[in-house]
């Protein structure tokens, strides 16, 4: 950063000039008299809400189409037009930004959730620095104190004229953009990285699975109604959790938050509502009975903790083989082929209780089982550390980035003097 010290100590040693936005420029809306058929069949591409707050600058491959009319009138996005979200249920995601950093033909309209502002001098501020310095902690902070709401927060374009941001000269304006830009694009290579590592060894261990569950007529083979039974959940709400008492799992969490198998609960019921729901003990295989998509209906999970309350929409299977071998033969490709045969829905799909117990698996001796799972235990192992690693390590990119942005723009305020 020795160039970056030299272009301040040369440009500007002391101070640098804060101004108001609304001294800078003028603020402008979205779309305006549009319906939800507008959407359907557009014409024109449009900057969506989740656009501008997922991307310090816009992603113009976006395929987002709006239906404009020949001589419409509405307002379009411009070179350097910084985007804000103009409504959030979070206060501290707030006014997000976004900037138009790239020139395009394309006429791009913006969506009525969000404002756009534009700079009276387009020479004050590259582009590329305000995508970093609208996002800086300073930046970040004014514009959650201007929120207005309680469960849902509010931004309005004239509170957003009281924010100050600094001008620095162009020169270190680049230079910061170099340094920054570096931090960004090596997180981006690392997730690639590290993301292709991930789908590796996702596909070897799936490979080695179905090949370890693979079996001919040399083991018996039974259906699941034959070697156990289905236990359905009811009752359990979200709302019903509490911080301690008894365990449960709601069929959600399924999806979200467990594994292959697991002892312990992250959520829990009041002693007197467990009384009234249905349990999975130790040993059984909790299965999921909905979902909106054929790949996670039937999620199991292989519960080894002591006996815990279970939502609706989800099974615990008791049955007398080795609970984790039961898990693996359904989490594999024949299973899910099974799935896209019997599975049926329109918004959620399920899997009836009669299919799902005729679904037929390979029955080898007991040791055998544990010496599949012993072998299997260890594949997935290696994928859950790099699945736990990627969002560690990319988080830890994430700040080293955010600990320089702030550092690099942070300057001391040009105080006026008064004559």
């Amino acid at each position: 950063m020795s160039k970056l010290n030299s272009l301040i100590k040369g440009l500007c040693p002391e101070e640098v000039e804060y101004k108001t936005l609304g001294e800078l420029g003028f603020f402008y809306g979205g779309l305006s008299g549009k319906n939800k058929n507008d959407f359907v069949d557009g014409n024109s591409k449009f900057i969506s809400y989740m656009n501008v707050f997922s991307n310090p600058e816009i992603d113009l491959t976006t395929n987002d189409k709006v239906l404009i009319k020949e001589n419409e009138k509405q307002n379009t996005l411009e070179f350097g037009d910084i985007i804000f979200t103009g409504s959030s249920e979070s206060l501290f995601e707030s006014g997000m930004s976004s900037v138009l950093t790239e020139r395009t033909d394309d006429k791009l309209y913006l969506n009525s959730f969000c404002f756009g502002f534009r700079l009276n001098n387009r020479n004050l501020l590259l582009p590329a620095f305000s995508k970093h310095l609208f996002r800086s902690l300073d930046i970040r902070k004014q514009i959650i104190r201007l929120a207005n709401g309680v469960t849902r927060f509010n931004l309005s374009r004239k509170k957003m004229e009281k924010v100050q941001i600094p001008i620095p000269p162009l020169p270190i304006q680049e230079e910061i953009v170099r340094i920054l830009d570096t931090f960004t694009k090596l997180t981006t290579e690392l997730k690639e990285e590290l993301t292709a590592e991930l789908t590796a060894r996702k596909k070897q261990y799936e490979y080695y699975r179905d090949e370890l569950l693979t079996f001919g007529d040399e083991v018996e083979w039974k259906t699941l109604a034959e070697i156990g039974e289905l236990i359905r959940g009811t009752g359990l709400q979200k709302s019903d959790f509490k911080e301690e008492g008894f365990p449960c799992i709601h069929y959600g969490q399924l999806h979200t938050y467990y594994g292959t198998s697991a002892s312990e609960t992250i959520s829990f019921v009041s002693p007197e509502q467990s009384k009234k729901l249905k349990k999975a003990q130790k040993g059984d295989v909790l299965i999921v009975g909905v979902s909106e998509n054929i790949e996670d209906i039937c999620k199991p999970l292989a519960w080894l903790g002591e006996t815990i309350c279970i939502s609706g929409d989800m099974f615990a299977f008791r049955h007398n083989q080795n609970t984790k071998y039961i898990t693996y033969l359904l989490q594999t490709s024949d299973f899910s082929r099974y799935k896209e045969r019997y599975a049926h829905g329109a918004k959620v799909t399920r899997l009836r209780q009669d299919k799902l117990l005729s679904y037929k698996i390979p029955i080898p001796p007991l040791a055998e089982q544990e010496r599949i799972v012993c072998i299997l235990d260890k594949f997935d192992a290696l994928v859950n550390d790099i699945s736990i690693g990627l969002p560690a390590e990319i988080e830890a990119r994430q700040k080293q980035y955010e600990y320089y942005r702030e550092k690099l723009l942070s300057f001391k305020e040009l105080k006026v003097k008064e004559a």
